[in-house]
């Protein structure tokens, strides 16, 4: 999303709103909610979590708390995809 790089689904990570409205790192890809994708580079995150384009596309806003959070969620994700659960 951030960086617009096209690439397999599989090989994005989503960031999903849930029903009420809490955000997370969804590494399944399968949760419940309004999401969006982005790269595993936490660079692509923090991009879109700065310029608005993460709280536009999940249609809420995001605290810099929260964006603390999504930022650690992900880098945990990134950790599992590499090395395994």
């Amino acid at each position: 999303m951030a960086c617009r790089t096209v690439r397999a689904k599989r090989e994005l990570v989503r960031v999903v709103r849930s029903p009420e409205g809490t955000l997370s790192v969804d590494l399944r890809g399968k949760a419940s909610g309004r999401g969006a994708y982005v790269c595993p580079d936490p660079a692509c995150l923090s991009r879109g979590l700065l310029d608005g384009a993460i709280a536009r596309a999940l249609a809420t806003q995001i605290t810099a708390d929260i964006a603390r959070r999504l930022e650690d969620e992900l880098n945990d994700a990134r950790h599992v995809r590499t090395h395994g659960a």
